[in-house]
């Protein structure tokens, strides 16, 4: 049972990751690293499938060999949350909730800007 609760985590988190490629507001990178926890704990080759993809595996590696978000994907991070605090703002978002989401969208883009971009070249 349990087993089945960590693959279907990864499967959901895969599915995030994959919706998050293409809209713009959804992150990829953290449901891929959700997901290949959960595949770690579920399905050695759904791991190592993940772990070996051509898109989403440089995104995994670069995390776990250097805890590293590489250039684009901070400045995607950083410009989504601030389009996400701009239609807040422009939807007329109360004040003090404004000022709530400002405060953790600016902690989460501390966190990211300060993470090391990785290697030079992403393959390695």
């Amino acid at each position: 049972m349990v087993r089945l609760f960590w693959l279907a985590l990864g499967g959901v988190c895969v599915g995030l990751a994959i919706a998050g490629a293409a809209l713009p507001l959804l992150p990829t990178t953290p449901f891929l690293l959700l997901a290949v926890f959960g595949f770690a704990r579920s399905s050695q080759r759904l791991h190592d499938w993940l772990v070996d993809h051509r898109h989403f595996g440089p995104m995994i590696r670069n995390w776990r060999e250097h805890g590293g978000i590489d250039r684009r994907s901070k400045l995607l991070s950083v410009a989504a949350m601030l389009v996400a605090l701009l239609v807040s703002w422009a939807v007329g978002v109360g004040p003090y909730l404004l000022l709530v989401q400002a405060l953790v969208l600016g902690a989460s883009a501390t966190f990211i800007l300060t993470r090391p971009d990785g290697p030079r070249h992403p393959e390695s």
